[in-house]
């Protein structure tokens, strides 16, 4: 029932050679790893990091944890709709009486995922036994599945391994945007010696490097891989943007045709053009960025309605 097979993945995602002045002129070669087509409703990483829980879930309901415009929300409902499974997202804030929901979250009510609205301080308590038990009985979900926010624990961090095998012989450095650190836990690991991996947080708080790390030693036992991450291109944090990431994204889906998803990807990119210009990378250096998410509401769809 949970196979990955009747997710109908594709692996291994395309690699994309990418031609562009900021990065050439520096003597750089960027490729995109176009993980973004792995899955049309599992995007990205969300398939790596989910299939695995799946499996660990054994058919039990699942329940997980996110904001309003989370990505690991959809993927997780959508999730349950392919495979049947019930699944109930408990959602950051107070839910608006008499608003409609936003389109991210209209997207999990329409696939089947029951939302249950906590405020704040409650959220941030979620992991401590005694708050995530009385979380789960008023969501009605006690004896469900329960998957970390964003997906990130020692099951997906192993997940994400393939993506790293994947791109062995391919770059010297791979860079990927994080929210919660599991993809770069698993992307790391997976690489070969010699290869390194490039984390772009788009949350401020510099509290990230302890949480990879803590990822790294419940999945491997130990810290694993060559890894760093610079935490200077969050643009103010989560699904927070600037006007010159919003004039770089723009652009850079101008030279290349390609949808840039605004919460992660720009800000990889962004992130990346910056270093070439700093001179970060050395001459003959080959960078692949991983894309993990394309836009929502993607172009020339609409939003379901409540």
């Amino acid at each position: 029932m949970t196979s990955p097979d009747l997710l109908d993945p594709r692996l291994p995602s395309p690699l994309h050679d990418i031609r562009d002045d900021r990065f050439e002129r520096r003597g750089l070669r960027l490729l995109l790893k176009r993980d973004d087509l792995v899955h049309p409703h599992l995007v990205g990483n969300k398939w790596r990091k989910l299939v695995p829980n799946l499996a660990a879930a054994s058919g039990r309901p699942l329940v997980t944890f996110g904001g309003a415009y989370s990505n690991h929300l959809r993927a997780t409902a959508a999730a349950g709709r392919l495979l049947g499974l019930p699944t109930t997202g408990v959602v950051r804030g107070q839910e608006l009486a008499g608003r409609p929901l936003n389109p991210s979250l209209a997207r999990c009510a329409a696939d089947g995922m029951r939302l249950h609205f906590v405020d704040r301080s409650t959220y941030r308590g979620k992991t401590e036994p005694e708050t995530l038990a009385r979380i789960l009985r008023a969501a009605g979900a006690e004896d469900a599945y329960v998957v970390p926010e964003g997906g990130s624990n020692a099951e997906a961090v192993r997940g994400c391994l393939a993506l790293g095998a994947e791109l062995r012989g391919h770059a010297d450095v791979v860079a990927v945007a994080c929210g919660t650190g599991g993809t770069l836990a698993g992307l790391a690991a997976g690489l070969a010696a010699g290869q390194r991996a490039l984390g772009i947080p788009v949350l401020k708080g510099g509290f990230l490097e302890a949480d990879v790390r803590a990822l790294q030693e419940r999945a491997f036992g130990a810290r694993s891989g060559t890894w760093s991450l610079d935490d200077r291109f969050h643009c103010g944090g989560y699904a927070r943007t600037t006007p010159d990431l919003e004039a770089f994204a723009q652009d850079f889906e101008q030279r290349h045709g390609l949808p840039v998803e605004r919460l992660y990807v720009a800000k990889l990119l962004y992130g990346l053009a910056a270093l070439a210009q700093e001179g970060a990378f050395a001459r003959g250096t080959t960078i692949a960025a991983v894309v993990t998410g394309r836009p929502f509401p993607e172009p020339g769809t609409a939003a379901p309605e409540r």
